[in-house]
């Protein structure tokens, strides 16, 4: 393994046999400015060609930000020793990124690689007044006065850089960049304002390891998917290939294979390690994307150096010729020999721009040893999920006038119908808004609830996708991020689940890793639960909600009844747009089309469709009756089971009030456990799983919030929800509701 000592040595003594064209060339410039944003280069020295496309001012920037970024990754390691620094994951060998900053502007959007230091120097000379060293510094040392994050992460990002900040979560950002590139046409076709120029480029890198992954697989093979069909698709997709995944050797061309023939991406490939090559083909690439809108593969060859991160021993699994070999290719080196050999500079003006930056770097280290942490929990977590219930109250009076469709206000219609005609409702209010899925365009979705409405707002903003969900939701954490309002589908609550990490990993912490400068507002409607009748097994009765529950910031609603489901839905729009807010939606399928509650023909699941202005505020239940013997709290399916179980409870002598949770994260504790205090038992009817269920929440709470009464829980069994009539032995049922009423009522009275 080369260590920082090792970078240093072989750069100074390569850079001292360097034969100078300097010293016959005429003055070099020597203003430096090396860490400043300056150009550092005279005029006659900006316009001196030095073979192909880049010139010696742009070289020196490139030089100058490839200096400070190989400085971060040896100061990241000091500090590390110091006690004070957290992260150390370096760009050393990949600074040949700076080119690709250099090609862009510093307005194009982009998702970084967590190699991507020099690339950041870059772009932050580009726009000026920005210090890419203290903000890559501050990061380290988890400071709180760190710029994008505040101390919660390290990561690459910038508001006024147009740099997104990513996790290092293996190619999960590039479903989001696609959702970018898509919505910068989108946003201009549907008149709204977007977050970017309309002939902006989104720049997505990763590392070579990473292409394999189903995750960037989905992802090219969608913004490829949309360019078919002739759809902009302004994607420039950066793959830096070292030839490694932490220890795990690339097969050799296995990327030019993969990727360099792919019909619909444009293939552009260089070393990443000569900074005229990989200027030229970053040029070259930005300029086809740029110009064509389609998407392009941009393949860098690159080296590593100082191993995956500061723990890894490459002496393990790497030979020693390995690790000369990619010294020798050392890509500040092969800056310097361009700029000596050109008579942009001497060896020792290259040495003496070497070593200010250095010393600069390392001053602002020390300073970031002494900054403040984040001193509490409160603090780190607020960025998470802002909530401001009177400004998502005004959004959810945002009406369209006339309503959008003739929407039956006071009429009786089904939890199906109130959806649908919320959705229209919505899109007329809101033109920024957009809702896609698998089948939502032309069909109406599998169950008919958006049936119509591509037909009533176009297919800009209602549309199929096509079937992959961690696409879906790519599309449209780019879409929310960029401008736009994305109401998107999952279409069974099974399918949901190869793609959770879009939601958890990307959607939920965008605000978290930026302070909330960036935002993905955002509703996802979900149709599922179980008791499905004549259709089903598992994967169209799913139950499972333990990977949604444990999200930080996300909201869950699950509406039961049609009133409740226009409200909410309206709720949750409202919210995405007043305070970036990521939503679950939740929609018992089994209760999409019931009319009837006790009895055939009795219309009592039917409700009044809502006035269009009115909403649920988020984190508020609803109460079923008075009585005072024994408080059923449900949601999804479970409320009509407790409604009916409540019923034949009285005729037994019971006194039951239902308590309908609507949200499933945030609880309703305040409302949960007012409804517990007026009976003093309290029975939870719950169709999730025993293990992990929504239960296990609710008596937490009621016993965090100190009710002392009597807690029991009925769920469906750990188990997955087979096919047909079977179904309903896994299910909770209406029997054991009774059945366990009856015993907590038997078992005398509570305090």
């Amino acid at each position: 393994m080369s260590s920082v000592e090792d970078l240093d040595r072989h750069f100074r003594e390569e850079v001292a046999g360097l034969r100078s064209a300097a010293r016959t060339a005429g003055p070099a410039p020597t203003d430096g400015a090396a860490g400043s944003g300056a150009r550092g280069a005279s005029t006659s020295a900006a316009i001196r060609p030095l073979g192909g496309a880049l010139d010696a001012r742009t070289a020196l920037d490139l030089f100058d930000a490839q200096l400070e970024s190989r400085h971060t990754d040896a100061a990241a390691r000091w500090m590390q020793q110091q006690g004070r620094g957290y992260y150390t994951i370096g760009s050393s060998g990949h600074e040949g990124n700076a080119a690709v900053a250099l090609a862009l502007r510093p307005t194009d959007p982009a998702l970084l690689h967590y190699r991507s230091g020099a690339f950041y120097c870059a772009r932050a000379r580009q726009a000026g007044g920005i210090d890419a060293v203290t903000d890559m510094l501050l990061g380290v040392a988890a400071g709180a006065d760190e710029p994008i994050a505040g101390g919660r992460h390290k990561v690459y990002g910038h508001r006024e850089l147009a740099v997104i900040p990513q996790t290092s979560t293996i190619s999960s950002h590039l479903p989001r960049a696609v959702g970018v590139a898509w919505s910068i046409a989108r946003a201009k076709r549907l008149g709204t304002e977007c977050a970017w120029p309309g002939d902006a480029v989104v720049c997505c890198s990763f590392g070579d390891a990473s292409v394999n992954h189903s995750t960037a697989a989905g992802a090219i093979n969608s913004a490829c998917h949309a360019a078919y069909q002739g759809l902009p698709m302004p994607v420039l997709f950066v793959c830096e290939d070292n030839g490694l995944g932490i220890s795990v050797p690339t097969p050799h061309d296995w990327v030019r294979h993969t990727y360099g023939n792919r019909p619909g991406l444009a293939y552009f490939a260089a070393d990443g390690c000569d900074p005229s090559a990989a200027f030229a083909s970053a040029c070259e690439a930005v300029a086809h994307v740029r110009k064509r809108r389609q998407p392009a593969f941009l393949h860098l060859s690159m080296v590593r150096f100082l191993g995956h991160a500061g723990s890894d021993a490459e002496a393990a699994y790497r030979m020693p010729t390995e690790v000369a070999a990619d010294l020798r290719r050392d890509p500040l080196l092969a800056t310097a020999r361009l700029l000596t050999a050109a008579g942009v500079l001497t060896q020792q003006q290259v040495l003496e721009r070497y070593d200010e930056v250095g010393g600069r770097v390392f001053a602002v280290a020390k300073e970031a040893l002494d900054s403040e942490p984040l001193t509490n929990a409160t603090e780190i977590a607020a960025p998470i999920a802002p909530r401001r219930p009177d400004l998502v109250a005004a959004a959810a009076r945002r009406t369209s006038e006339p309503p959008a469709l003739p929407v039956p206000v006071g009429e009786p219609v089904t939890v199906a119908q109130a959806i649908t005609h919320t959705l229209a409702d919505l899109l007329g209010s809101y033109p920024e808004m957009v809702v896609f899925g698998e089948d939502v365009g032309r069909k109406g979705g599998v169950y008919g609830l958006t049936r119509g409405l591509q037909r009533r707002f176009g297919t800009a903003r209602v549309f199929d996708t096509l079937l992959d969900e961690q696409a879906i939701l790519g599309l449209a954490l780019g879409a929310g991020l960029s401008g736009l309002l994305p109401v998107a589908e999952i279409q069974y609550l099974a399918y949901l689940h190869n793609a959770e990490d879009q939601l958890r990993g990307e959607a939920a912490t965008l605000q978290f890793f930026s302070q909330g400068q960036y935002r993905n507002p955002l509703v996802v409607r979900i149709a599922g639960y179980g008791y499905q009748r004549g259709f089903g097994g598992h994967f169209h009765n799913d139950n499972a909600l333990g990977v949604l529950r444990d999200i930080p910031g996300l909201v869950i609603a699950s509406p039961s009844r049609p009133d409740d489901a226009a409200a909410m839905l309206r709720t949750c729009v409202a919210a995405g747009k007043a305070d970036g807010t990521v939503s679950a939606f939740l929609e018992p399928i089994a209760l999409y089309h019931t009319r009837d509650l006790h009895t055939e023909g009795d219309n009592a699941w039917l409700a009044a469709y809502p006035p269009p202005a009115e909403h649920v505020p988020i984190g508020r239940a609803r109460t079923y009756g008075s009585g005072a013997d024994l408080t059923l709290v449900t949601f999804g399916n479970g409320l009509a089971i407790s409604l009916r179980a409540a019923r034949r409870l009285e005729l037994q002598g019971i006194e039951c009030r239902v308590v309908d949770l609507r949200w499933l994260a945030p609880l309703p504790v305040e409302d949960l456990l007012r409804e517990a205090r007026a009976t003093g038992r309290v029975l939870v009817v719950d169709e999730t799983r025993r293990t992990g269920g929504v239960s296990e929440g609710v008596v937490t709470a009621l016993v965090d919030a100190g009710f002392t009464g009597a807690i029991r829980r009925v769920t469906s069994a750990d188990s997955f929800i087979p096919l047909g009539e079977a179904a309903q032995l896994v299910l909770v049922s209406e029997a054991d509701v009774e059945r366990a009423a009856s015993e907590m009522l038997s078992a005398g009275p509570q305090a």
